[in-house]
């Protein structure tokens, strides 16, 4: 059997499920997820075989607009990843307006696309009729309108499966035995950041990022040096804690998932660096990674 092969786009307004999509998919905790809103920044890409089908997921920032220069780079990876790619998934939570899928519909330019209905076990089935039938009246712009639910994998095997149908021709792009092309230390990095955002509160999280200083990789152990880069002295001791506990449950928590992933120990060794305004300055962007040139 020929195989097939693309590029498929994930795409949707902040915490519309996007990576508990993709995580669930694969069965496997690589895409950052949390409660709060925009915690993806970059996009990630992750492989899923269907038989002879490689489908490439692209995990994105979650489409919105404002001013913040970070944010602006998250818009314009969002917005990179709908033009290249060869097919785009619209994920709409069930209780949302339909403006956010209008604003998508602009932008898309025409670009094929799914658009999936998720969180329907929030709402009750007469919402999600009522949802349903607002959406229908965009039939001419989707290929097919799916309703899902994270929890029910075989509604998320179904969106892959017809995915796989409309795929192209194509040799795989990846190794088919691997889950994600992105580097391990993009991968640890993300599940740092992604205990960041669980034991850190209010708007820190949002106000740091993560740099990996050194990444060693041995038969039974990997040595992994990182820095949270925060933007003042006073965000540098929420983080630390009363006698550094904070900082400790954010190394426990993120050394098991990475020692999960890795599939051995990790020593894991984290510093709290501050570096003035750096989410609104070009080259302190650059620096932790955030390439605007691209």
């Amino acid at each position: 059997m020929e195989s097939k092969a693309g590029f498929v786009a994930v795409l949707g307004r902040p915490n519309a499920g996007k990576s508990t999509f993709l995580n669930t998919l694969l069965g496997e905790r690589l895409a950052l997820i949390s409660h709060k809103a925009n915690a993806t920044r970059k996009r990630m890409n992750l492989v899923v075989m269907i038989e002879e089908t490689q489908i490439v997921f692209v995990d994105t920032p979650g489409i919105h607009k404002q001013e913040k220069l970070l944010n602006q780079y998250m818009l314009k990876e969002a917005m990179k990843a709908m033009q290249d790619c060869d097919f785009l998934l619209f994920l709409a939570p069930a209780s949302d307006k339909i403006d956010f899928y209008i604003d998508f519909l602009e932008s898309a330019k025409g670009k094929p696309h799914f658009l999936l209905l998720t969180k329907i076990d929030c709402v009750s089935k007469e919402k999600l009729f009522q949802k349903i039938k607002e959406y229908e009246k965009f039939q001419d712009s989707y290929q097919a309108l799916i309703p899902i639910s994270c929890k029910d994998i075989k509604s998320l095997e179904y969106v892959a499966k017809e995915l796989a149908k409309i795929m192209p021709k194509n040799p795989y792009y990846y190794d088919p035995e691997i889950l994600s092309p992105n580097s391990t230390k993009e991968i640890v990095k993300e599940m740092i950041r992604e205990s960041c955002f669980e034991n850190l509160s209010d708007e820190l999280p949002y106000e740091s990022d993560v740099v990996i200083n050194v990444y060693k990789e041995k038969a039974t152990l990997d040595y992994i040096k990182a820095s949270i880069i925060v933007q003042k002295e006073s965000q540098k001791a929420m983080v630390i804690g009363k006698e550094g506990k904070t900082l400790k449950r954010i190394g426990k928590n993120a050394r098991e998932r990475i020692e999960q992933f890795v599939r051995k120990k990790v020593y894991l060794e984290i510093l709290v660096k501050v570096v003035s305004s750096w989410s609104k300055d070009k080259e302190s962007l650059k620096k932790i990674g955030y390439n605007f040139e691209d």
